[in-house]
């Protein structure tokens, strides 16, 4: 294949708003604070060193070590968490739900993303620290985008109701799941890696929370990763006078409202309530609602008086959970964080934030597009060599993709713009003709000029679908192969479980992605395996 790697905004699967931000447009420069280049880090770490208070980094601390105890910690881990109380050390964040086992692949990419740039900040400022930091979404409360993943195009549910935070929830019953999951492993050495990871992390584990930090630790603990779960009293208390502001002040609703307005041309990623804020508890997470003078917890008989929610606040700040507009403030509150690390998704709703940010007066953080990736094995690699294909053809849609080759492949031509192209300029004559004897002509030229182009576009068509059944063996190798590597015509990293890679390539797999990865190039990874 003539490349290994394809840009984003020639991928095809990034929004408009992904592509002006990559590109640096001028109408967007008001909503981040600096681009994510090198260069850029040292102005932030000088930035977020002045403005973070430093006795949060005890707390931090304290927790980290709480939630490891009962975990197998690397040394790189544990002198990473000893490494945060020095005011010289700051972290890359990335966040991610608790999906079942991990997920779609773009679970390992954001992690990767997130180590490697500690990697090359450490290089190059090399008198700080840095700390990759993996916030696990433990308060969100949507099991039905988490209780699955994709193995070699079979879904894999986890049926169990739960309505609650996912971190909190209980992982019993899923030893059946993995019995079913299981069967369609095999017995290799590979799949028996598997077998123990998920044991070890599911079933030996009481909660989703606990689960996932195993799972996560287990394949990255070795390059010092920091897994974090903000679902806590101690560090919400540091938080407690940001959310006592959005009770009584509801600063973020008009803020972030005003910046969507700057982004109307685009897709608005989050809506901001008039309070983003829930109330928490082991089976519940709702929207804080204020009506009447009252703040009331939907769905519930639950309310509170101004005095009495603030009292709650004060002795109870574990009860309250930041929502998606709040989430981020949070983040950057507690952790000495320079950059964060998400999809396009996220990265377009962070773009909301930045005024309120200045508001709160918190530093907004650097925003980088993760990693994306198109796994490919080497027997696809040789396919598409033989067929003659570029990344540029597999990563088109399908329909374009058989167009192309159709005509590409074609013994002759099929593509009639040139006759219509000769078509129209004859046409252009006859109406200098009809202006200069008898304008009503003119209609007249009009529609027969409308039908020959449209007898021409439908022969055009039948030729392409004719050539189209005399080619289907070869086009049916092309889409046969873009499937495989775009399962459901969509991203494989949106599809795929890590697994089914792990049970081919086993305990390289990571270090080989680790090594590729470069977390400032911008650009989508081709890895042939």
């Amino acid at each position: 294949m003539p490349t290994d790697c394809i840009s984003y905004q020639n991928s095809g699967y990034f929004s408009a708003l992904m592509n002006d931000y990559l590109e640096e447009k001028s109408n967007l420069h008001s909503l981040y604070h600096r681009f994510p280049t090198l260069k850029n880090f040292e102005e932030q770490i000088q930035e977020k060193q002045a403005n973070f208070n430093d006795k949060s980094r005890a707390t931090l601390v304290s927790v980290l070590q709480k939630q490891y105890a009962k975990s197998e910690m690397s040394a790189l881990t544990n002198q990473n968490i000893e490494a945060l109380n020095n005011p010289n050390t700051f972290t890359v964040t990335t966040g991610h739900q608790l999906n079942l086992f991990s997920g779609p692949l773009y679970f390992l990419y954001k992690i990767i993303s997130t180590i490697n740039l500690t990697t090359e900040l450490k290089a190059k400022y090399p008198t700080y620290n840095f700390v990759p930091i993996y916030w696990m979404a433990t308060e969100d409360h949507d099991f039905e985008e988490i209780n699955y993943f994709n193995f070699k195009g079979k879904k894999f549910r986890w049926n169990k109701e739960s309505t609650g935070p996912v971190g909190r929830l209980s992982t019993a019953g899923l030893a059946d799941f993995l019995e079913v999951y299981a069967l369609e492993l095999g017995s290799s050495t590979n799949a028996e890696t598997i077998k123990k990871l998920f044991t070890d992390s599911y079933l030996a584990h009481d909660n989703l929370a606990d689960a996932t930090r195993f799972l996560a630790n287990s394949l990255f603990g070795a390059y010092g990763l920091v897994i974090l779960d903000a679902d806590n009293q101690d560090l919400k208390r540091n938080f407690v006078p940001y959310i006592k502001e959005e009770l009584l002040q509801q600063s973020s609703h008009k803020l972030v409202l005003e910046t969507a307005e700057k982004l109307k041309e685009y897709t608005v990623q989050v809506n901001p309530r008039e309070i983003n804020l829930f109330y928490i508890e082991d089976d519940i997470r709702e929207r804080i609602l204020f009506e009447n003078d009252i703040y009331k917890v939907n769905h519930t008989k639950i309310e509170f008086s101004e005095t009495e929610i603030l009292t709650l606040l004060e002795n109870h700040p574990e009860k309250f959970s930041p929502n998606v507009i709040m989430r981020p403030l949070y983040q950057e509150v507690i952790l000495p964080n320079l950059c964060y690390i998400g999809g396009g998704g996220e990265i377009a709703y962070w773009l909301e934030l930045k005024s309120f940010f200045e508001s709160v007066k918190v530093t907004f953080p650097i925003l980088l597009l993760r990693n994306s990736v198109l796994l490919a094995t080497e027997k696809q690699a040789i396919k598409a060599d033989k067929l003659e294909l570029n990344w540029g053809n597999l990563f088109s849609k399908q329909p374009d993709l058989v167009n192309t080759k159709t005509t590409v492949l074609s013994d002759f031509p099929v593509d009639l713009t040139h006759l219509k192209a000769q078509l129209q300029k004859q046409f252009s004559t006859l109406y200098e003709v009809a202006n200069k004897t008898d304008e009503s002509f003119l209609g007249a030229v009009k529609a027969q000029e409308s039908k020959q182009i449209k007898g021409l576009e439908n022969l055009e068509k039948r030729l392409l679908k004719a050539q189209k059944r005399k080619l289907s063996d070869i086009l049916q190798r092309i889409t046969d192969l873009q499937n495989g590597l775009f399962p459901n015509q969509s991203l494989q990293e949106r599809q795929t479980n890590f697994s089914e890679f792990y049970l081919e390539y086993g305990e390289n797999l990571i270090p080989t992605l680790i090594k590729q990865l470069k977390p400032l190039d911008n650009t989508f990874d081709i890895i042939v395996l």
